[in-house]
């Protein structure tokens, strides 16, 4: 057994972010300033949309999103339950109710061919997340939009970097992509999120609405040139990014084509590994992502496995390594287990009873990896029972 603790994950902070962190500091800005608009705008061209506006979560751009389309009470809007909280908070945040899709089983994307059966004449909007750094079928979903006049609002906490059928995730978007920063994420500031859109009228509204619904030069009124006087052009929220996060921000997407390359590399070994071990599953990779961003590395542990997926987590941190579970279904949780109503979610529900997220991050070694499937592998010689 190896003495060293391998987390479920780990930020990658270089010297490089230490320095313009530091640097940021010692230009005096430390709330929303010059480095936060040049995120904004390196960020838009990155993924190739016109407009992106920096936020403190993606949760927030999630909220904004919803806000800026006109969803309120009485609306209703399609979503998958294989999500953290916020994709459905921010849905009931802005008053709206919250119509789970199930999932692919393969994938557990939402299942983009239970999605028109859901539509009603109070539906608003579609939120598709764009699940472990996988890319939903967006052609399908915007077609679903176009006919019923939806405004689709995509969770891309996990798909920064993610390509959909050659493009990036947020290029060229009808309604609004968000993105989180957090300090799991591929790209981390610790906290943080952004959204990117096509549509200036929603970009506009989104820089008014988070500073408080502050008219929108407001953010500079302490610089010179800048102006004391201001409007609250409507009650807002205090949802900004600061220049301390968009320095970590700048520098880490500078760097993220690197840490996405180590990724695949170790993504590639855990399938070498573990794609012929009878009892495990790997989730499967769809046609239309053509770059996965391999934010999670997913397993499903079934009966023909020799431990339950719970006895496997025991077996695996005795052994010093870390894992996580991606989801537990937000249906499941008791906030929200009132708008299940009578749909069916069996697919949802089966495939967290079985998954297991490996850790998987670019400071991550291949040796590590090793050590972490040969571990899984010696179960299958064992006759230890949990």
């Amino acid at each position: 057994m190896t003495e060293k603790f391998i987390p479920y994950c780990l930020p990658d902070i270089t010297d490089a972010e230490i320095k313009e962190v530091v640097d940021t500091l010692e230009s005096g800005w430390l709330a929303k300033g010059p480095k936060t608009i040049e995120f904004e705008e390196k960020f838009a061209e990155y993924v190739g949309a016109k407009y992106a506006v920096a936020m403190n979560s993606c949760t927030a751009a999630l909220h904004i999103a919803l806000i800026a389309a006109g969803v309120g009470p009485g609306d209703e809007v399609i979503t998958t339950s294989m999500t953290f909280a916020a994709s459905v908070n921010t849905i009931l945040h802005v008053g709206a109710t919250p119509v789970f899709v199930d999932i692919d089983a393969d994938t557990g994307l939402i299942d983009v061919n239970k999605i028109e059966e859901k539509v009603t004449d109070k539906t608003k909007a579609i939120v598709p997340v764009h699940y472990a750094g996988q890319a939903c079928d967006l052609d399908t979903i915007y077609k679903i939009a176009d006919k019923y006049n939806l405004f689709i609002s995509e969770d891309a906490a996990h798909a920064i970097y993610t390509e959909y059928k050659g493009k990036r995730i947020g290029y060229k978007p009808q309604g609004a992509v968000s993105y989180s920063f957090y300090a799991t994420k591929n790209l981390a500031t610790g906290e943080g999120g952004m959204l990117v859109t096509d549509n200036k009228e929603i970009a506009d509204r989104a820089r008014v609405l988070i500073t408080h619904g502050m008219s929108k030069n407001a953010w500079n009124r302490y610089a010179k040139g800048g102006s004391w006087m201001y409007d609250i052009e409507e009650p807002g929220f205090k949802y900004n990014m600061f220049d301390l996060q968009a320095a970590l921000g700048l520098t880490q997407l500078d760097r993220l084509d690197e840490m996405q390359y180590k990724r695949e590399e170790l993504a590639k070994i855990y399938i070498e590994e573990l794609s012929e071990i009878k009892g495990l599953e790997l989730q499967k990779v769809n046609n239309h992502t053509s770059k996965h961003a391999w934010h999670l590395f997913i397993i499903r542990v079934t009966e023909d496995f020799p431990l339950t997926r719970d006895q496997l987590i025991e077996y695996l941190a005795e052994n010093n390594i870390g894992t996580s579970v991606h989801f537990i279904p937000v249906h499941m949780m008791t906030a929200y287990s009132s708008y299940k109503k009578n749909a069916n979610l069996s697919e949802t529900e089966g495939w967290f009873s079985e998954i297991l997220s490996l850790p998987l991050y670019s400071t991550l070694n291949k040796n590590d990896v090793r050590y972490i499937t040969k571990h899984i592998k010696s179960i299958l010689k064992s006759s230890k029972v949990y």
